[in-house]
């Protein structure tokens, strides 16, 4: 005998699934919610320590190296606002990179986050996506408290150029998270993060022009900075704030961050596929 039909499972039409996008904006959901909670403990490191050294790099230092530096060295700019868009680029390339392995690691290995969130109809792509949203977003709220002290400091030309150096920021980080991604997810102990912050993180900051012209440099470490992406944000970013756009070379520095960026998800992509399902 069948039984009632009021005892039946209901069915749902494919309509009642939720899309890929509801489902990575839910996972954001949960990303910002934790973030709601735990936001306090990145106040310093995320804004406070990049003002400190903005006030004392571009003022303190700016006023010595005014005085000191031919008009022409640093294109026609005085150091405050030659140095602000490039501490803004690599303060948008240390959250992406902070933001992108030990919580990445941590949801894998300790947390298990990702596992519980593959365990729902969720993919792979929607829990890389999710995480990848939020991301995009931490670097978003550091980059504007810092171009709201950068306007306030007079080193910003214009409301469009404040516009357009947010949108940078967020690409410039992003063109470094989705590369640690995937090495992320690749690690069992955070041992080596330790060396990407000695042989990356600082070599990028130092040498990405954004203290001083990469022409600077001997010619092999020259030719090694053009090939970073931190030294196109540098250069994009500073066209944006300034307001001295080359639009060949802007459609230059843009699509090659973009190509990091793009090259670093496919390759996030397996490796997050292959260690959520053991393979």
């Amino acid at each position: 005998m069948s039984a009632p039909s009021s005892a039946r499972a209901p069915t749902y039409g494919p309509s009642a699934q939720p899309s890929s996008v509801q489902l990575v904006l839910r996972q954001y959901d949960y990303w910002v919610t934790v973030y709601r909670r735990t936001w306090r403990g990145s106040v310093i490191s995320s804004f406070l320590l990049p003002l400190l050294f903005l006030a004392a790099m571009g003022v303190g230092l700016g006023g010595f190296v005014d005085d000191q530096a031919d008009a022409g060295a640093l294109g026609g700019l005085d150091y405050l606002a030659f140095i602000a868009p490039g501490l803004l680029a690599t303060t948008a390339m240390q959250t992406a990179i902070g933001e992108s392995m030990w919580p990445v690691l941590g949801n894998f290995k300790w947390g298990k986050v990702y596992f519980s969130q593959a365990a729902t109809p969720l993919r792979s792509d929607d829990i890389l996506l999710g995480h990848l949203l939020f991301v995009a977003f931490r670097i978003a709220t550091t980059a504007v408290v810092f171009i709201a002290v950068i306007v306030a400091f007079g080193a910003v030309s214009s409301v469009a150029g404040a516009v357009g150096a947010l949108l940078i920021s967020v690409l410039v980080g992003m063109a470094h998270a989705t590369p640690v991604f995937a090495f992320a997810a690749t690690r069992e102990d955070p041992s080596a993060f330790a060396v990407v912050y000695r042989v990356v993180i600082i070599p990028l900051s130092l040498f990405s022009g954004a203290f001083f012209p990469v022409s600077q440099l001997p010619g092999v470490l020259e030719v090694a900075a053009y090939v970073t992406p931190t030294w196109h944000g540098v250069e994009v970013t500073r066209m944006a704030t300034t307001g001295t756009v080359d639009w060949i070379w802007m459609l230059v520095h843009v699509s090659y961050l973009l190509v990091w960026m793009m090259l670093g998800w496919l390759v996030a992509r397996r490796t997050f596929a292959r260690r959520l399902t053991g393979g």
